[in-house]
């Protein structure tokens, strides 16, 4: 995100290159060899192949950090500490450095260093996913790095707090956020429910949902689609217009909010035979003309062709590489009205790592002491 809205962001990676280059070979053995979550999450970035395991890589791992604004970095502080690149080491060097810790579980407590994966943090442990399911049920599998893009927008938008803060200050600052406390951000109307009031309801099925007039339903043809009667008073007599039963205006147990709450059940059997009459296009022009809210429940195939999806901004052409035509591409999802697009493809492993140095000013005979260490290639 932070190259897209037009950052200078340099990818210290190992000379073997990121492991989520094969993130597809990691995680199934699949022989793809395309990684287009890797290209999503590095575009734009330049990328400096350095060798950690000795004191000359780390030297100018360092060297590297206290050049720029931000050193923004996913990995455990244990690992750091040992190699020269922890908060307290690189502060203390570089007084307006901001330094942005993105972790598991936080940078204190018993599993501070624990592995951080967002199905462990960000869905398991914060209560995503338990909230998630109804009561009984399985706790459903998030989309993959659902957490890993929640954790980093929140990263983000520390980062340029922090920023503006030493634009007024002239001093830096240590940001941290992890994937444990933008889960549990993520679901704090439940939080701060439970620490108001000593009590949530319990996470309600489709079929005893608290507003069956906000639940999804399934059309003719087998597609979804999302009532949103928020106001159920108000809404009430549209969308029973726009269904075609006057009679549900009519029956005791759904005359009020309250009662249709009490017979959820009833009530949501009725809309779902009601909803088997007609395909799902067709019910999108009934909604129209009754004034219905509504929404669908899009797959990730139909946010492709969805004209809303496309006319939001949602893709952009990212530049090919070597002089490759530019590629179709997922946008960040904030627009400035004076940011560019995409600059820049996804680097190759250490692609820049010469540029980088040429301009961090390293004369050749450094250059040359830090290929003889192994540090570069």
């Amino acid at each position: 995100m932070l190259a897209d809205w037009g950052a200078d962001v340099i990818k210290i990676e190992t000379p073997g290159g990121d492991p989520m280059r094969r993130l597809f070979q990691t995680l199934s053995g699949s022989r793809e060899t395309k990684c287009p979550p890797f290209d999503l999450y590095n575009r734009g970035k330049r990328s400096v192949a350095i060798d950690l395991r000795g004191e000359a890589g780390q030297a100018l791992a360092q060297e590297l950090a206290g050049s720029a604004d931000v050193f923004l970095t996913n990995m455990r502080p244990q690992y750091l500490n040992r190699v020269g690149l922890g908060a307290e080491q690189l502060r203390a060097r570089f007084p307006r450095l901001v330094y942005a810790s993105l972790t598991g579980y936080g940078l204190a407590g018993p599993d501070k260093d624990a592995p951080g994966f967002d199905v462990a943090a960000f869905s398991a442990r914060s209560g995503v996913a338990y909230r998630s399911a109804p009561p009984g049920a399985a706790p459903p599998i998030l989309a993959g790095g659902m957490g890993d893009n929640v954790t980093a927008i929140t990263t983000v938008a520390g980062i340029a707090a922090a920023l503006l803060h030493r634009e007024r200050t002239g001093q830096g600052q240590l940001v941290a956020t992890s994937l444990l406390r933008a889960g549990i951000y993520s679901i704090g109307m439940d939080v701060a429910t439970r620490i108001g009031l000593g009590r949530i309801a319990e996470t309600p099925s489709r079929r005893t949902p608290q507003n069956p007039l906000m639940n999804p339903y399934a059309a003719a043809d087998g597609r979804w689609l999302w009532l949103i009667g928020a106001e159920s008073e108000r809404h009430w007599p549209r969308i029973v217009a726009a269904l075609g039963d006057e009679t549900l205006a009519t029956e005791p147990m759904f005359e009020t909010p309250r009662m249709r709450r009490r017979h959820a059940g009833e009530l949501v059997d009725r809309i779902d035979a009601l909803m088997a009459r007609h395909p799902r296009d067709r019910w999108a022009e009934i909604f129209a003309e009754h004034d219905v809210w509504w929404a669908p429940v899009n797959t990730v195939d139909d946010l492709m062709t969805d004209p809303q999806v496309r006319a939001a901004g949602a893709f952009v052409e990212v530049p090919g590489r070597e002089g490759a035509p530019a590629e179709p591409g997922l946008a960040s999802p904030v627009d400035f009205d004076q940011a560019p697009e995409p600059a820049a493809p996804v680097p190759g492993i250490g692609e820049h790592t010469g540029q980088v140095l040429d301009e961090l000013g390293l004369t050749d005979a450094r250059l040359a002491a830090l290929r003889e260490a192994g540090a570069i290639q």
